[in-house]
């Protein structure tokens, strides 16, 4: 509980957002003829444990509000043991609860009340790894009372890192990097332990448990706009974005709000399905502002010698082109006005970032990533700047609202909207007005598949773009589409994301993006790793999964991290799932191995033709692939490439008319 306290003492400033949380437990006196060797008990419905204790018992909890330690104090006090004063009355439920579960301890004297702080993070999860501010400064905190549980595994991963230099397994739920300043407000985290410590013990429903306190702090200028539209907002990296919209929603009533969640079909699931809709036959707007956004540019002008070897361009490269792509697995050396994606890899070929660049000028790039890059990605870019200072760095994220207007007529939308030719070639941006707004970035590219735009607008733009967008889409069938949906489109189409399917341990080859890479080019980082890969196969790959023989209204859907099988052999566990709303169908993808080929395996040196991985393995007719999902297997039919069915052509869709706008006459007084 020292740990947020001793960062901020360190010069830079480490950044370590974790809490006290007053925490209570009880202890009995010995009662006659309880055995020693009792099991643990844990009721996660009544949020307490109890185990065997000197002949009594010990009984604790995890309360649904629970109460921060020290309110009133700067930090940690030296007398902190004196400041936790024993509340009976906030610790009563949790006895009474007890006393349910266990009758005996309803006949024993009052209990002697402890109250001794338990510390968490802002979301629960450990915090693991080398911070950014200071190198070599590794932290292990926010245990929340399983620091016993973890201990060998977290005390094994620290140790490898700190050699190594690096993780050498998956750590990214845990890493530090995984926060901003505004998770280490004093304030901030005293709201939101109160809610994390209940968490604990709750069931967490896919997309459907968010937080409820410490919200509104980092929003959109459109925020305001979209709640009074029936937005119900979920939250990433502090950011609020809408989730899906109640179009049932009439102004004036309380605002809609989150249902009970479910593991089967959600209940907010119609809304889903209009939202979709609107992406596939009209226009459908997603705020998408929350996305990790870096200009990268070169500070001096580039060095006139053009004979330079290409080993030494990190140190001193000619231009922030040679700079890039010695960390880019794609060509970056694309001409002004274009856009590129590309991974960036570590040297095992992992991904590091998996990113958009935008070439604005011959020696600055606009790069859009992730949400939750935003730390991790600006540090990674950061430790691996040119020694000459020639390339700078600047975090551009508030700068931008982003407005994503997807569906076969968003097109002809913004051509009412924009006196400027917006006919953009796939992967071509340029800057545009839109209203009365300028320097709208029009990137020719969309997040879900579906054919649209991504416009960047300078924030202060935002609010008019948005309503001319709104008041002119009406004769374009607009709608506003929340994250669940895009999400789920981007799965279909097989499309994978950062923190789901792709992390530093999963290659571009792994998970069929191998076309983004050009071994061809001089090197970059992973290229070596990535030849090799490429050379000998594969050992393990991502799949796309049809669902088959499963009822979305009646059975449990998959949600993620169910178990793979292939000929009822263990061979992967699902990375993404979702409701395929053009198949009809649930999908999901997850990484597939050999039987018997542990994640272990894959840092064994050597080559094993038996472990390799191929499109034949994966699509033998004569192999039956199955997902457990809640004890129950069903049929599973894989996919190495998207559906053809999910693709959509915007004639398709009655554009190869021209559109004529309706007449509406205003009844208004006001001219």
């Amino acid at each position: 509980m020292w740990a947020r306290e001793l960062g901020l003492k360190s010069e830079p400033k480490v950044r370590i957002p974790v809490y006290p949380a007053e925490h209570y437990y009880a202890k009995t006196t010995p009662i006659s003829g309880i055995p020693d060797n009792l099991p643990y008990i844990r009721d996660f419905d009544s949020h307490i444990y109890m185990r065997e204790y000197n002949g009594g018992f010990l009984v604790g909890g995890f309360e649904p509000q629970a109460k921060p330690a020290f309110l009133g104090h700067k930090g940690v006090p030296g007398d902190w043991k004196k400041q936790l004063p024993a509340d009976w009355d906030h610790f009563k439920p949790l006895w009474q609860n007890a006393i349910q579960r266990l009758p005996i301890l309803k006949d024993v004297p009052e209990p002697s009340l402890m109250n001794y702080p338990d510390t968490f993070t802002p979301n629960g999860k450990w915090i693991l790894g080398e911070t950014p501010e200071v190198d070599n400064y590794f932290v292990a905190v926010g245990m929340n009372g399983n620091s016993l549980q973890g201990a060998g595994g977290i005390g094994k991963a620290l140790a490898e890192w700190i050699v190594e230099g690096e993780p050498t397994q998956e750590l990214l739920k845990f890493d530090v990097q995984r926060f901003l300043d505004l998770h280490n407000n004093r304030n901030y985290l005293q709201q939101r332990i109160q809610e994390v410590v209940g968490r604990h013990y709750s069931i967490m429903y896919p997309s459907q448990s968010e937080f409820q306190l410490a919200r509104k702090l980092r929003c959109s200028p459109l925020y305001s706009v979209l709640e009074k539209r029936g937005a119900v907002f979920g939250m990433r990296m502090g950011y609020e974005r809408p989730l899906y919209f109640d179009s049932s929603y009439q102004p004036g009533q309380p605002l809609p709000t989150m249902p009970p969640g479910t593991f089967f079909k959600p209940k907010f699931f119609d809304y889903l399905l209009e939202e979709y809709y609107a992406c596939r036959e009209g226009v459908g707007v997603i705020d998408m502002s929350s996305f990790s956004k870096i200009k990268i540019k070169m500070q001096k002008p580039p060095i006139d010698s053009g004979d330079l070897p290409w080993e030494n361009l990190a140190q001193t490269p000619r231009n922030v082109v040679d700079w890039l792509q010695r960390l880019c697995s794609n060509d970056v050396n694309i001409p002004v006005g274009g856009i590129v994606h590309t991974g960036m890899q570590n040297e095992r070929g992992g991904y590091e970032n998996d990113c958009i660049l935008v070439r604005e000028a011959e020696n600055s790039f606009f790069m859009v990533s992730p949400t939750s890059q935003q730390t991790r990605v600006f540090e990674w870019l950061r430790r691996h700047l040119p020694t000459d200072h020639s390339v700078s760095l600047n975090d551009v994220t508030s700068m931008y609202t982003v407005i994503n207007v997807v569906g076969p007529k968003a097109r002809q939308l913004l051509s009412e909207l924009s006196n400027v030719d917006i006919d953009l070639q796939p992967f071509t941006y340029k800057k545009v007005n839109v209203g009365y707004a300028s320097d709208v970035m029009m990137m020719s590219f969309t997040h879900t598949g579906e054919p649209g735009f991504c416009l960047y607008i300078p924030s202060e733009y935002a609010l008019h773009v948005y309503q001319q967008l709104a008041a002119v889409g009406v004769d374009y069938g607009l709608r506003d589409v929340g994250t669940i949906t895009q999400r789920w489109m981007r799965i279909e189409k097989f499309i994978p994301l950062w923190g789901e399917d792709l992390n530093s341990f999963t290659t571009p080859f792994e998970c069929g993006s191998g076309y983004r890479v050009k071994l061809d080019n001089d090197y970059f980082m992973g290229k070596f790793a990535l030849q090799k890969q490429k050379e000998q196969g594969v050992k393990k790959r991502l799949v796309l999964f049809q669902l088959e023989g499963i009822d979305p209204d009646k059975d449990v859907w998959a949600w993620g991290s169910e178990p793979i099988y292939r000929d009822s052999e263990f061979v992967g566990i699902v990375t993404s799932a979702g409701f395929g709303f053009t198949l009809g169908k649930l999908v999901c993808m997850g990484y597939i191995r050999r039987p018997g080929q542990s994640r272990r395996h894959e840092r064994l040196d050597g080559h094993h033709n038996d472990q390799i991985v191929t499109n034949q393995f994966i699509m033998s007719t004569s192999a039956r692939y199955e997902i457990d999902i809640a004890g129950q297997r069903v049929l599973a039919k894989p996919q190495i490439y998207a559906p053809k069915a999910t693709s959509i052509n915007p004639s398709s869709a009655g554009l190869e008319t021209p559109y004529v706008p309706k007449v509406v006459i205003s009844h208004s007084n006001n001219p």
